[in-house]
Parts: structure tokens; C-alpha cells; sequence
């Protein structure tokens, strides 16, 4: 008897979920907002003066589970500099068609250069166009930021330079002020999409 019992109470789940209104949202002309953490497409960031904060270390290829990342380090010169580090990402790739969006990528790099967006529509006909590359994922440059290669804008040494671009950043996250070089209004980080258009998005 009490085997028949636990049979109905199983169909019970079922029976309440039937009569229940069902949750439709009409994608994609009404979009569900994600949550602040939400693990979305990848981006890579700069520092305020414009370099990149890559410094080609590959640890996020190695923490990826899936073999989803590729990295080519290459060292920084003189002339040439594109991270304020002794290297930078020459080459970055993400194949989307691996990775799973764990996050674990993130948590391995230790300058926050990979970061994560709410950006979640990465859907396409064609794998080839689901491999975004560097060019793809570093943010646009912002006003007040310089392309590289250029020297370190934000301190004669590497220490400095560090202190000066985290206390930039910190004020930035408390103030909400969106460009550390220059004053001017607030406003969102603009996201590049995957055809290159800028998009507006959260920087994690």
C-alpha cells in the first residue's frame, strides 16, 4: 500500500506543473535580463592609459577544461609595447564551439585581463565564425586611452604603474565614472560584437 502512495505522490509533481501558467518570454524582442554575474562571452581588458592588461601568460589555457583557448605570448620591447609586463598576448583565441563558460579562465588570470560579459547570444551557422579571436574580444579603446604600442603612461616604473592603475580603477568602480584619463560624462563600456559593431555592456 504504501508503494501505491508513493507512486501518486511522484504524479502529484507532474499534475500541480500542468495547471500551472506557463512562463513564455518572446525571444528574441523580449529579453529576460541576466544576472550581475552571469557567465556570458569573454572580453579582454585594458589598462586606463590603453595597454593591454594580457600579458600572455597562458594560464587561462591551462585551467580551461575544455582546450577552449589559445595563447601565443611574445615579448614587449622598447619600441614595441603593448602590456606595461615583460609579454603580452600576441595571438588569443576562444572557440566557442568548447567552451562550456565556467568561468575558470577568469579566476586563473592573475592581471583580471579575461573577464566575462552578460553578453549571451553567441549562436551561429558557422563554426569558423564561432573561433573569435583577439581582435574580437580586446574592448574598444575608450576616449582618454591610446592605442598600443606605446610606453607605460601611468608611472615611471612597473610598481607604479600597478598602484596608480588599481587606484584608478577602484574609483572608478565606486564613483561610477566611466573614464579614468579624462573627465568627462558617464556613461556605459561600449562591448564589441562579433561583427565588430560596438555594443553597450558591464565590465566584470
Amino acid at each position: 500500500m504504501p508503494e501505491f502512495f508513493d507512486t501518486i505522490k511522484g504524479f502529484g509533481v507532474t499534475f500541480r506543473q500542468m495547471f500551472r501558467k506557463v512562463d513564455t518570454v518572446e525571444y528574441p524582442e523580449v529579453k529576460r535580463p541576466t544576472a550581475p554575474r552571469f557567465h556570458g562571452r569573454h572580453q579582454l581588458n585594458r589598462w586606463p592609459d590603453g595597454l593591454e592588461k594580457c600579458i600572455g601568460c597562458e594560464l587561462c589555457a591551462w585551467a580551461c577544461p575544455a582546450d577552449a583557448i589559445y595563447v601565443e605570448g611574445a615579448d614587449n620591447t622598447a619600441e614595441e609595447r603593448y602590456s606595461p609586463g615583460e609579454r603580452y598576448g600576441r595571438v588569443y583565441q576562444i572557440n566557442y564551439l568548447r567552451c562550456i563558460l565556467c568561468g575558470l579562465c577568469i579566476e586563473a588570470c592573475p592581471t583580471r585581463a579575461l573577464t566575462m560579459t552578460n553578453d549571451y547570444e553567441l549562436a551561429d551557422d558557422s563554426r569558423e565564425s564561432l573561433i573569435w579571436t583577439k581582435e574580437q574580444l580586446v574592448v574598444p579603446l575608450r576616449p582618454g586611452m591610446e592605442a598600443p604600442p606605446h610606453p607605460m603612461r601611468l608611472g615611471a616604473s612597473e610598481e607604479d604603474y600597478y598602484q596608480l592603475g588599481a587606484m584608478l580603477a577602484a574609483s572608478q568602480a565606486g564613483s561610477g565614472e566611466r573614464n579614468p584619463v579624462e573627465k568627462g560624462p558617464v556613461q556605459d563600456w561600449p562591448v564589441q560584437g562579433r561583427d565588430g559593431s560596438a555594443r553597450q555592456g558591464e565590465v566584470q
